[in-house]
């Protein structure tokens, strides 16, 4: 049984009806996510999904559109729903990794800077050795306060470099799935 885990952060469809929905990068992240979950599954590593919910709006129940972002296919071997940027508080999460002796994380998923990040961030707290896959989460352009311009492409620069190696492992596809067959050697 592999103590690896892969959590798939809010890759639904509520992200599509909030102003801020840019597609630009929409068809990579979907190439590359579908890829880790592929992999994933075919290496016998649990795929977690998460789900963000919230009381009104496009991420309420009622919306109808808490729901995975299509084209994605995926068969989650567990579903968890967050109210907070970290998958791990509120949900179970946690007490369904420990039961399933669970101690690696590849993290997945919407947004790279907000619920990715977080999770890394808690998930490294927690003890948990995390692989971020930044080429498989996605975020969109914002602007700082002071009028700057922030591309998505800074967005995930500037979020795996504050990560790596203090929260987590900035692996590509490949490096996070090859971590689970050294693992398996060893």
């Amino acid at each position: 049984m592999s103590d690896t885990a892969l959590i798939v952060i809010d890759v639904q469809e509520s992200f599509r009806h909030r102003d801020f929905w840019d597609d630009a990068d929409l068809p990579a992240f979907l190439s590359r996510q579908q890829a880790l979950i592929d992999g994933a599954s075919a290496a016998g590593i649990p795929v977690i999904q998460i789900f963000h919910v919230a009381d009104s709006g496009p991420f309420s129940e009622a919306s109808g559109f808490v729901t995975t972002l299509a084209p994605l296919r995926i068969a989650p071997d567990a579903m968890f729903r967050k109210r907070r940027h970290s998958a791990l508080v509120g949900t179970g999460l946690d007490v369904w990794l420990t039961s399933h002796g669970i101690r690696r994380l590849i993290i997945s998923g919407i947004r790279s800077e907000q619920c990715c990040e977080t999770t890394t961030r808690h998930a490294s707290d927690l003890g948990y050795a995390v692989d971020y896959v930044g080429e498989a989460t996605l975020t969109f352009p914002m602007t700082d306060a002071s009028g700057r311009q922030w591309s998505a492409a800074d967005i995930r620069a500037r979020t795996e470099l504050v990560l790596a190696d203090r929260f987590a492992r900035i692996a590509t596809v490949e490096q996070a799935l090859a971590g689970q067959t050294r693992q398996r050697a060893a």
